[in-house]
């Protein structure tokens, strides 16, 4: 993550903050925010998940640098501080405790949050002690270091050499290097795993570059401070490459916590839709059977006015069970058998024809209300033994809905798997009658 760095400033205003110097750092903030937004409901609902608490904390970890690293709030804060260049141990200290939230986050994930083995806890307590003690010799070594001279921009090179400031730099890149290597390691062998959805492993790869980035600009700072140590002159790694390199990890992995949720959410709700969509064929059929129709509410949500539709179909469906014919849905599979469907299109095709053929039979002979009421009383409960055999056709039949308004959108093969079938059954008329 980014480290203090800028030129000195006195005074704040809405330019110093975002002005185009600071780009760098105010676009992954506010990527960091929207995950940490998307993510705050998963949070508060499920707060006994230790990954999902690990995931809030390192997303607020990453926030709180990107802002404390601006420039303009490091002069702030050393100002309000009264301290010359304090905020590079507060800097220092929030990325190692992103650095133990990585690593908290990959044990959680590894071995699941209901794992509560002795090894999971020692490894957890093992990261929160190594990483709390090094922001305790973080801000020992501050206090040891002489640095009077305020650095807003150039800290990490122009300190590098000083005696306490020296160690205390190094000492933070090792403990993010390790971090993001450990967890760099361990997302690639889990993104090689199977089992895993689409929005799942592109999330992981997500955060695999994210955190590989994060590797570039923990090698670019550790070439301009060995640079320094040898007299050699790489600051322009420090101050121009690795602030740009670490904001466009944070992007990185930014998207991959919101990939695999906001992604399988609106597939989801697309599926739903989709859903509602190839179901209004047979919808519009069976809204003829009482002319009534789905009462519209403006603000139901996607999932019940699918819910609702399915359920206005399937009542209306039983509606025609006692005119469902039987023998002219099985003459109507093989018919469609016949034409080249396959088995699954051959038995859309086939209820199809014969809802059509129970809906016009209803309109021939109006059944009264006690048997209307009768029907609609409960799926499947059919009092009278004359319609006894269609019950297991009607029960694939109010399943298979959705496959049967596809059918519908095909009136042309509707209309030639009803005509072979009538055709054989002529020609079974005349086999009976000879």
């Amino acid at each position: 993550m980014p480290a203090t760095t800028g030129g000195a400033m006195s005074a704040m205003s809405p330019a110093d903050f975002f002005g185009e110097l600071y780009i760098p750092f105010w676009i992954p903030t506010a990527v960091l925010t929207v995950a940490l937004v998307i993510k705050l409901p998963s949070i508060v609902k499920l707060w006994r998940d230790s990954s999902l608490r690990a995931v809030g904390g390192l997303l607020l970890l990453a926030c709180s640098v990107f802002l404390f690293a601006v420039p303009s709030v490091i002069a702030w804060t050393n100002r309000v501080v009264g301290v010359p260049n304090v905020s590079a141990p507060w800097v220092y200290s929030l990325i190692t405790a992103f650095c133990a939230t990585c690593l908290l986050l990959i044990v959680a994930w590894r071995n699941g949050p209901a794992d509560r083995s002795p090894t999971t806890r020692r490894a957890k307590r093992w990261v929160v002690t190594g990483y709390s003690a090094v922001i305790v010799v973080l801000w020992v070594l501050f206090t040891l270091a002489d640095v009077p001279r305020e650095r807003l921009r150039d800290l990490d090179t122009y300190y590098a050499t000083t005696p306490f400031m020296r160690e205390e730099i190094l000492l933070y890149l090792v403990a993010h290097t390790v971090a993001c290597l450990i967890t760099y390691r361990l997302i690639r062998n889990w993104v090689r795993a199977d089992g895993l959805d689409l929005w799942l492993r592109g999330g992981l790869k997500s955060l695999g570059i994210g955190y590989a980035l994060n590797l570039v600009y923990d090698a670019s700072k550790l070439a301009a401070l060995v640079a320094r140590w040898t007299g050699h002159d790489l600051d322009w790694l420090s101050t121009h490459v690795a602030p740009p390199v670490v904001a466009v990890a944070a992007i990185f992995i930014a998207v991959g916590f919101i990939l695999p949720h906001g992604g399988q959410y609106l597939h989801g709700r697309w599926r739903v839709r989709e859903s509602h969509r190839r179901l209004r064929p047979l919808y519009l059929l069976t809204r003829t059977v009482d002319d009534s129709r789905v009462p519209f509410t403006l603000r139901a949500t996607p999932e019940l006015r699918l819910t609702r539709r399915e359920t206005f179909i399937r009542d209306a469906l039983l509606q025609l069970a006692r005119h469902f014919d039987e023998d002219l849905r099985r003459r109507a599979y093989d018919a469609a058998l016949d034409l080249g469907h396959g088995p699954t299109p051959a038995k859309a095709l086939a209820a199809a024809v014969a809802i059509q053929d129970a809906l016009a039979e209803r309109k021939r002979t109006p059944e009264s209300d006690a048997t209307t009421a009768t029907l609609r009383a409960g799926p499947l409960v059919f009092p009278d033994l004359r319609i006894a055999p269609v019950r297991t056709a009607f029960a694939d039949l109010l399943q298979d809905i959705e496959a049967v308004s596809l059918a519908l959108r095909h009136p042309a093969e509707i209309e030639a798997v009803r005509a072979l079938a009538a055709v054989s059954t002529a020609d079974s008329g005349v086999s009976a009658h000879e």
